[in-house]
């Protein structure tokens, strides 16, 4: 009974301090303007967010059920497509669709918002994201009933290998009425159209969406599929013995990854305003698997300090290193265009030599707490006994 009313009480805690932050980026969304030296932090935590729902959902294939899985970078284009497919004005259609005839006419948000307003808009974008996870789960699940039979490395080589072939088809021509072939997609419902008035909403909506998806990713966690998740990732022939069905658990795992990595891929085209296949090479999801490993594989937490980190670092902090100036120190012979990412590369490697299991390891973000909270009691008990004596 007492453990129930811990967790609840943890529970609420952790919904508050996310309300809490949620409130901060609405209030920063007003407050920092273009021309403020601190519109970088809105860039951070508009991409931050699209790369930490990323890497919970990698980490979700990779850390939780012990799935090798490299093609992340596939299924956020096919989110990214799908999103932007259903969301272009019809008077924008053959202007994006110029060198062929658009297939698809339908905008949800368009649709939606003439019927209703300003809510049927909100309500068109929630459904072409939603189509967008959907999209990329159906994707999954027709490649995992041959890929999820291989293990480790095959699984790895062979959802890479898909990631490319995805790339290359969505730039085929012959489906230029649906992709736009090799072109761009653009003039959908992004970022800088959430606006009431003169209330901007341009960085809280993809931090809410990737806040929404990481909430129900920790509840899936957290759940008796979660608890099978991680019992097939420690000892397969273990946890089949005890009645866990492996192929039912590995798909839903695998599709359920796939899911949140094409919401993620759709909050990618409203925040990068386009859709295009190159942007999602292999890189993409070297960057995600990065991410994954420096906040810790098997931590959640991890996952999304670890993609703000990599954010910031490569987006903001390190920035001035690029233009000769770097922290009020001006070298142009030293600091030149491309060196950000020669350091950038070097605090990863001092990063990864130091923290072996990443900087959360397999643990949560309340669970180091405590361990700090319970280090400072012993302390104090510990000073205690020394004034006693």
């Amino acid at each position: 009974m007492l453990e129930k009313k811990k967790d609840v009480r943890k529970t609420f805690i952790s919904l508050v301090a996310v309300a809490l932050f949620l409130a901060l980026v609405l209030v920063l969304d007003q407050v920092i303007k273009p021309s403020n030296k601190m519109y970088m932090l809105l860039t951070v935590l508009q991409k931050g967010s699209v790369y930490a729902l990323a890497a919970v959902s990698m980490n979700l294939l990779n850390g939780f059920t012990g799935l090798f899985s490299l093609g992340h970078a596939g299924f956020m284009l096919i989110g990214a497509y799908t999103y932007a497919i259903f969301s272009i004005p019809a008077a924008s259609r053959d202007t994006v669709y110029q060198y062929y005839d658009a297939a698809i006419r339908i905008s949800f948000p368009e649709v939606l918002g003439n019927a209703l307003g300003g809510f049927g808009t909100v309500l068109g974008v929630i459904i072409c994201v939603l189509l967008a996870g959907l999209m990329a789960s159906l994707f999954a699940y027709l490649i995992g009933l041959p890929v999820l039979r291989l293990k480790s490395d095959y699984l790895a080589i062979a959802t890479l290998g898909f990631a490319e072939i995805v790339r290359a088809i969505f730039q085929w021509g012959k489906l230029g009425p649906v992709t736009n072939g090799s072109n761009l997609l653009k003039s959908f419902t992004r970022i800088s159209n959430f606006k009431i008035g003169t209330f901007s909403m341009s960085t809280f909506v993809p931090v809410l969406i990737a806040t929404v998806s990481i909430i129900l990713i920790v509840m899936l966690v957290n759940s008796t599929y979660g608890r099978a998740f991680k019992a097939i990732r420690d000892d397969e022939v273990a946890a089949e013995a005890m009645g866990i069905n492996l192929a039912k658990h590995k798909m839903l795992s695998f599709v359920t990854s796939s899911f949140f990595a094409g919401v993620s891929g759709a909050t990618m085209a409203m925040v990068l305003s386009i859709a295009q296949a190159n942007n999602y090479k292999v890189a993409m999801t070297y960057e995600i698997l990065l991410m994954v490993v420096l906040g810790g594989i098997g931590s959640i937490s991890g996952s999304v300090i670890g993609s703000m980190l990599f954010v910031a670092a490569s987006e903001w902090w390190l920035r001035g290193l690029d233009s000769g100036k770097f922290l009020g120190i001006e070298a142009p012979g030293v600091f030149r265009n491309g060196f950000r990412l020669v350091v950038f590369s070097v605090v990863i490697m001092v990063v990864v030599l130091f923290f072996r299991k990443g900087i959360m390891g397999d643990r949560e973000l309340p669970q180091v707490i405590a361990g700090w909270k319970e280090k400072i009691r012993a302390k104090k008990a510990a000073k205690q006994e020394v004034t006693s004596k």
